[in-house]
């Protein structure tokens, strides 16, 4: 667990079965609700400390089946927010799935898009996330997005993602052969732990953003919070 693994996952093969690729965003809802996966996107929303008064638009990289911004829309309406959630995604299949769960939400929209060919018009955001995304890119594309979200977002952006750990490993590794039907969580979740980061790789990575704050999470996540000037 010393390096990040670059071994690429199931998940980022073109040409999924659509069955099987929304059997994988199901079974990846279900851990991030019952691990608290989803609390620390809510718990990054909270470090903006947004107001009633206003309205947010947020965006989503990399949305996959549309849970966070399910769970945002959730408690953003519990809480009295108004949030425009708008969620982009590369994968066909994701877009359509996520759409089928979100259609009691208008506030909710997706593009079907690479996020760097999003259109001009479009980048008009005051918080950018992502959730179990980074995992997925090199270092190299991961500073690329992260410079990304700070160009197109007025108030900052956050991460949640997986640290590196040898128990997140084996204990994912060891849940998921119990109980998963997904081949593709089976092969995926323990390869997403090896592709994670330890804490010194977010200090690296987050060398040139001034505000910004790593903090551990259960289970073996990070939250990072880089916050703009104008939060």
């Amino acid at each position: 667990m010393r390096n990040r693994s670059y071994d690429a996952e199931l998940l980022d093969a073109e040409n999924i079965p659509t069955s099987d690729l929304h059997r994988n965003l199901f079974e990846l809802n279900v851990i991030n609700t019952l691990l608290g996966g989803h609390e620390i996107t809510i718990a990054g929303i909270k470090a903006f400390k947004l107001s009633k008064n206003k309205t947010y638009r947020i965006l989503d990289i990399g949305c996959g089946g549309g849970d966070n911004l399910r769970v945002l829309a959730i408690w953003a309406r519990k809480h009295q927010l108004t949030l425009e959630l708008v969620g982009v995604d590369l994968k066909e299949d994701c877009i359509g799935y996520a759409k089928s769960q979100c259609q009691a939400f208008p506030e909710i929209s997706f593009i079907e898009s690479d996020y760097r060919n999003l259109a001009s018009t479009q980048l008009n955001f005051d918080i950018i996330f992502s959730a179990l995304c980074c995992h997925h890119f090199t270092d190299q594309g991961l500073k690329e997005l992260l410079a990304f979200k700070e160009r197109h977002s007025r108030l900052g952006f956050f991460i949640n993602d997986l640290h590196r750990h040898s128990l997140a490993y084996y204990s994912i590794k060891w849940l998921t052969t119990l109980f998963s039907k997904s081949y593709l969580v089976k092969n995926d979740a323990p390869l997403s732990v090896k592709r994670g980061f330890v804490k010194q790789d977010w200090i690296t990575l987050l060398k040139p953003f001034r505000q910004a704050k790593v903090s551990w999470k259960w289970a073996f996540r990070w939250l990072v919070v880089v916050k703009n000037n104008a939060a």
